[in-house]
């Protein structure tokens, strides 16, 4: 699940036409994955590679050179198998999978500018979707006058539309949904916006 050029053109024109209407701004992150996860399959093939010599010791006649290929083997066989993406993602437990999502968010408001908007009121939008993990961070002054609690609609309506595998719709759904909270409170200003990219940034 990804975006096509045409459709990270549409987010941005919603990005552009919500912000017309405040002076806050909005930064859009879809990421396939929060992290590689890469310790856990070496771990797993570890732990299984360790406990195999137990169980043919045990109940089979083989030799030790021959248990010891047979180990070798489960742990590269394992290895591999665990290794794809998708495999990689679901080892993790989700409080693990979560936390990184959270990271991830986090490092993404700070790496697209945010914090340095000069009247603090940056708003991400952050996607992971091999996490299914949907986050908006705002910054302090928007903090301070819209609670987190407020933007379940928006997350909402994000999560929706990944379930039906339209991201690309549910960034618009949820750009429009945060633009209504955001020009309640942050009405446009003279010489107001353009500080930060319309773009949706693909990682």
């Amino acid at each position: 699940m990804g975006l096509s050029a045409d459709e990270e053109q549409k987010i941005a024109r919603c990005i552009r036409a919500t912000e017309q209407k405040t002076s806050a701004e909005i930064v859009c992150v879809l990421a396939h994955s929060s992290s590689e996860y890469a310790a856990l399959p070496i771990l797993w093939s570890s732990v299984a590679a360790m406990l195999l010599p137990w169980i043919l010791v045990g109940f089979t006649q083989l030799s030790v050179q021959r248990i010891l290929l047979l180990q070798v083997v489960c742990f590269a066989l394992l290895l591999a198998v665990l290794s794809w993406p998708t495999i990689r993602v679901r080892l993790a437990p989700p409080a693990l999978r979560r936390a990184q999502a959270h990271r991830a968010a986090m490092e993404q408001f700070m790496i697209r500018g945010l914090s340095r908007k000069k009247d603090r009121t940056g708003v991400l939008i952050f996607v992971s979707l091999a996490e299914h993990y949907v986050r908006i961070v705002a910054d302090d002054g928007v903090a301070a006058k819209v609670k987190q609690r407020d933007w379940q609609d928006a997350v909402d309506a994000m999560l929706s539309h990944l379930r039906d595998n339209r991201p690309a719709d549910g960034f618009v759904a949820a750009v429009e949904r945060c633009g209504d909270l955001l020009a309640a409170n942050f009405p446009p200003k003279p010489d107001g916006g353009g500080e930060l990219s319309d773009r949706i940034y693909v990682i």
